[in-house]
């Protein structure tokens, strides 16, 4: 009998950062073991992804280069296994669909910016998939 493996499905506003950054990371830290998806509320369908988070991810290893923003819909979250929101991103309830937040650093606030900025916040989205990872 053939496993199916795992859906993740991660949201973020414009799926441009934060859910590629997370979706390139559990691919990385977990390859084959999982279907990762990422998707964004607004998603910025057309644009490319924030060249400062795929640098950043490349300092390890991580490759989100080649994402492209996708629009979050209904038929994504019902196929995903878990449905995680990267930041404070606000979706539509979906009857039957569990959504968990990961409530990400903003150093921003903190007036941290630029390539500092970016990999703290890649730190913490890494250590938030490494330890999904083990929950499966």
């Amino acid at each position: 009998m053939t496993e199916t493996k795992p859906t993740v499905l991660f949201v973020c506003n414009s799926n441009k950062g934060k859910s590629q950054m997370a979706a390139a990371l559990l691919e990385h830290e977990a390859p084959g073991k999982f279907t990762v998806e990422s998707a964004g509320v607004k998603a910025s369908v057309g644009e490319p992804v924030n060249q400062q988070a795929a640098a950043s991810l490349a300092e390890i290893g991580a490759d989100m280069s080649t994402g492209t923003p996708t629009q979050l819909n209904e038929d994504a979250m019902r196929a995903a296994t878990r449905v995680i929101v990267v930041g404070g991103a606000q979706l539509p309830e979906v009857d039957g669909v569990e959504v968990e937040r990961w409530e990400t650093d903003e150093p921003s606030e903190r007036g941290i910016e630029g390539e500092e900025r970016m990999n703290l916040i890649r730190d913490d989205i890494h250590a938030r998939v490494q330890n999904l990872v083990q929950q499966f």
